[in-house]
């Protein structure tokens, strides 16, 4: 296995691993959020538009974790900073 092969290799693996990883944490963090604020709902229905707001704007912060995983894991497969140093480094 060539370099530029092995490149490939780990750059796709790593961007399957930055999603997974990426998409478990901001899961599990979205699903904890809104049992609490479906706890506080129960406790105090007078406050649930506070607490929607509150919610849709953590879910926002928290959700952003998971596209920042995507971004990278993007241009880990297609614009691969390491790619060009060894396609001029393999003569190609």
């Amino acid at each position: 296995m060539d370099n530029l092969t092995l490149v490939a290799v780990a750059s796709i693996f790593t961007a399957g691993i930055t999603i997974g990883i990426g998409a478990i944490g901001p899961a599990l963090g979205e699903g904890r959020a809104l049992a609490q604020a479906l706890s506080s709902i129960a406790q105090q229905p007078d406050e649930t538009n506070t607490i929607t707001r509150t919610l849709f704007v953590g879910l926002a912060m928290v959700e952003s974790t998971a596209i920042y995983c995507f971004v990278v894991s993007m241009i880990l497969i297609f614009a691969n900073p390491f790619w060009n140093y060894f396609l001029s480094r393999a003569g190609g």
